[in-house]
């Protein structure tokens, strides 16, 4: 299969581009998306599927670091999703959420339990009372979401969600796992 060349220049300013790489690379820092609102630049063929894959013109976005650096700069506008810098935005596509979370890590701090939850790209979430888990309907699913920042949301994996379904407890017969103090329901027993 030959591969394809992925011109994205008239996407994204190299210096901005730069810029961007260098915010998403410092440590627990995203690049501050809230303040940027360039004017509209089109629409560019870029799709987070379902199960969170990016594709660029149909074909996955194979680069780790290059779907880590979009997700940097996704910034999301009532129903509709882009990439912005300071002087571009760029609208792509969104199936269901912007993030699936495929992991999920049992954590202690300070003698509080919490569930964190991940993506590939390194993403994370804690399950705590700004962050509780919902469901959305989806076709004839029931997926289970939570927000993660910026009001980018993401999806939980299958996986994950059996995960949490294993810790969770009958609390009056409704099923729950507890994080960060607060209770979070996955449903009612029946």
């Amino acid at each position: 299969m030959p591969s394809r060349n992925y011109n994205l220049r008239p996407m994204l300013d190299p210096e901005q581009l730069s810029q961007a790489v260098q915010q998403a690379a410092t440590p627990g820092s995203k690049p501050p998306v809230h303040l940027w609102n360039p004017d509209f630049s089109g629409d560019i063929d870029i799709v987070i599927s379902a199960d969170g894959q990016w594709f660029h013109e149909g074909d996955p976005i194979r680069r780790l670091p290059l779907r880590a650096l979009f997700a940097s700069i996704l910034k999301r506008e009532g129903d509709e999703y882009f990439l912005v810098t300071p002087i571009e935005k760029w609208r792509i596509q969104v199936e269901r959420q912007a993030f699936c979370l495929t992991q999920m890590m049992e954590l202690e701090e300070d003698g509080v339990f919490f569930l964190e939850f991940r993506n590939e790209i390194g993403e994370s979430v804690r399950l705590d009372a700004k962050h509780q888990i919902w469901f959305e309907s989806y076709g004839e699913q029931s997926i289970p979401c939570i927000a993660v920042r910026d009001g980018l949301n993401a999806s939980l994996s299958r996986s994950v969600f059996y995960e949490l379904v294993n810790l969770a407890q009958d609390c009056e017969g409704e099923m729950q796992v507890f994080s960060g103090g607060v209770g979070c329901s996955l449903g009612k027993i029946y």
